[in-house]
């Protein structure tokens, strides 16, 4: 699953890192320890690796206009 915003995509890639022992699990707050418990290291991989040319700051978050 390709990341959605630059944002998603910084949180996978600090759980990958972690994943992969190169960053403490401690260190991790918020989306990317949420990510590291929930995704395995290919999901985190494919997320991480989106190229981000295109990509808003943050995903909508699901808002509907009216």
């Amino acid at each position: 699953m390709p990341a959605k915003s630059k944002a998603q995509q910084k949180a996978a890639g600090a759980a990958l890192s972690a994943k992969r022992g190169d960053t403490p699990v401690k260190e991790l707050k918020g989306a990317s320890r949420s990510m590291y418990k929930s995704m395995s290291e290919e999901e985190l991989d494919d997320m991480a690796s989106t190229p981000r040319k295109g990509k808003p700051e943050h995903a909508d978050k699901g808002k509907k206009s009216k």
